[in-house]
C-alpha cells in the first residue's frame, strides 16, 4: 500500500471551492484545523460563479433562515475588515417596490414581522421613491428600503477567502469516492490523482451535494433549480440599490417547478447592470431559454424604463441547490460518521456562507454553534427508499 505524504493528510477535507466551501475552510482554519479543499472544477466554477453576489435579509421572513442571514450580515462586515479587499463588499442596501396598494400592504405586514427579528426596514412613500432611485418608473405605490442588504463579487469573495484560509486547494480534481473505515466512518476521499485522508469531510458541493452524499453512503435530496441573469453594457451608476418587485419574495419560497420570473435589478461597481431573477426545475439543462430572458428584460424595463434603450451583452445560467423545505443542510450526517453537510442554500448561499462556515467550524471542533442548528439538521429528510 502506498504511503501517504503530509500533503495528502488534513484534519478536514472540504469538497467544493465555491463561496460556502471557502467560508467553511476559512473558519475551520481559524479554529486551528488543517484544511484541504477539493473541487472538480475551478474556484467558484459552479453556483457561486453564476451568482449575483446578493447578501439579503429583505427577502426572508422571521425564522431560521433569517437568523442565519442576520448572523452572516455581521460576519461579512467582520471579514471585510479582517480579509483585505475580501470581496468588493458593497453595503448599498435594498429597495423592494410595490406596484399596487394591495402589494404595498403586504410589504408593510412583511416588514413589521421582520422588525421583530432584528431587520431594519424603512417605508418609502410613492412620491419619495425617486429620491432613492431617480430612474424608477412612475406610478409605483411605494416601497421599503433595507439598509442591511449588501452585495459582494462572489467569485472574488471565494478566491480571497480560500487564500486567507491558508488551505491546500486542489482544483480540477473530482471526488470519485468517499473513503470509509470498518464502521462506516469517513477516512477521506479518492480523486484521480490520489487519495486524500482526513477524519472529517464537509460536503459543500452545492447542486451536486446529493451526489456526494450518495458516494459516502448518505442521502440528501438536493435538486438543481436553474436561473438566468442578463448583463447589460457598462453604464454610469443608474441603479443605486438592489431593486426588486414585491413578488420576488413569493417566488423564492415557491415549490413550483415551472418557470417563474420576478424583476430584480442592480448596478455593479464595474458598470454593468445585472437583471434577474428566474427559477425553474429542469435538471442540469443549460439550454438558453428565450422565454426566460424575454421575461427578465420585460420586468427590468417595467421597473427602469431607461433600460429599454440599453444593450444586453450576455446572459448566463446557474443552478441553485434546492432542498424541499427551502432551508440548507448544515451539520453532521446521521448515517455517515465524520461527514458534515453545508449545502442546499438555493439562491442565498453567497449571503449565508459566513454563518454556515462558522457553524461547521464550531461543530468540527466541538464548540457551541452560534445559533440553533436543529432546523438545518441534514437528518430531517427521510432516507430514499
Amino acid at each position: 500500500m502506498p504511503q501517504s505524504n503530509s500533503s495528502d493528510v488534513a484534519d478536514v477535507i472540504v469538497v467544493g471551492a465555491g463561496v460556502v466551501g471557502a467560508a467553511c475552510a476559512y473558519y475551520a482554519a481559524r479554529s486551528g484545523l488543517s484544511v484541504t479543499v477539493v473541487d472538480r472544477g475551478p474556484v467558484a466554477g459552479g453556483t457561486t460563479g453564476a451568482g449575483e453576489g446578493n447578501l439579503l435579509v429583505s427577502d426572508k421572513g422571521p425564522g431560521p433562515e433569517l437568523e442565519l442571514a442576520l448572523l452572516s450580515t455581521r460576519l461579512w462586515r467582520e471579514m471585510e475588515d479582517g480579509v483585505p479587499a475580501a470581496s468588493e463588499y458593497e453595503p448599498k442596501g435594498g429597495l423592494v417596490v410595490a406596484s399596487s396598494g394591495t402589494a404595498m400592504d403586504a410589504l408593510r405586514h412583511f416588514a413589521r414581522a421582520q422588525a421583530t427579528a432584528g431587520v431594519t426596514a424603512h417605508e418609502i412613500e410613492a412620491d419619495r421613491l425617486r429620491e432613492k432611485e431617480p430612474h424608477l418608473a412612475p406610478g409605483l405605490a411605494g416601497g421599503f428600503h433595507y439598509p442591511q442588504d449588501a452585495q459582494v463579487q462572489p467569485a472574488l469573495a471565494a478566491a480571497r477567502l480560500l487564500r486567507a484560509s491558508g488551505a491546500r486547494v486542489r482544483t480540477g480534481s473530482e471526488v470519485t469516492a468517499v473513503l470509509t473505515g470498518p464502521g462506516g466512518e469517513v477516512r477521506g476521499v479518492r480523486t484521480p490523482s490520489g487519495d486524500l485522508h482526513a477524519p472529517h469531510v464537509v460536503n459543500a458541493a452545492g447542486t451536486w451535494g446529493g451526489e456526494l452524499a450518495r458516494l459516502a453512503g448518505g442521502d440528501l435530496p438536493v435538486l438543481p433549480r436553474r436561473g438566468f441573469v442578463l448583463v447589460t453594457e457598462p453604464l454610469p451608476r443608474v441603479v443605486r440599490h438592489k431593486v426588486y418587485a414585491a413578488d420576488y419574495v413569493a417566488d423564492v419560497a415557491s415549490d413550483s417547478a415551472a418557470l417563474q420570473t420576478s424583476a430584480v435589478v442592480e448596478g455593479t461597481p464595474a458598470g454593468p447592470v445585472l437583471i434577474g431573477a428566474s427559477r425553474e426545475r429542469v435538471g442540469f439543462d443549460r439550454t438558453l431559454s428565450v422565454e426566460a430572458l424575454r421575461r427578465l428584460a420585460q420586468g427590468a424595463t417595467a421597473l427602469f424604463p431607461l433600460l429599454a434603450g440599453v444593450r444586453a451583452t450576455r446572459a448566463y445560467a446557474g443552478f441553485r441547490p434546492y432542498l424541499p423545505d427551502h432551508l440548507p443542510a448544515i451539520g453532521a450526517d446521521p448515517r455517515v460518521p465524520g461527514l458534515l453537510h453545508a449545502c442546499g442554500h438555493e439562491g442565498a448561499g453567497i449571503g449565508l456562507a459566513p454563518a454556515t462556515g462558522l457553524i461547521v467550524a464550531r461543530l468540527l471542533t466541538g464548540a457551541e454553534p452560534p445559533l440553533d442548528v436543529k432546523p438545518f439538521d441534514p437528518g430531517r429528510f427521510p432516507a430514499a427508499a
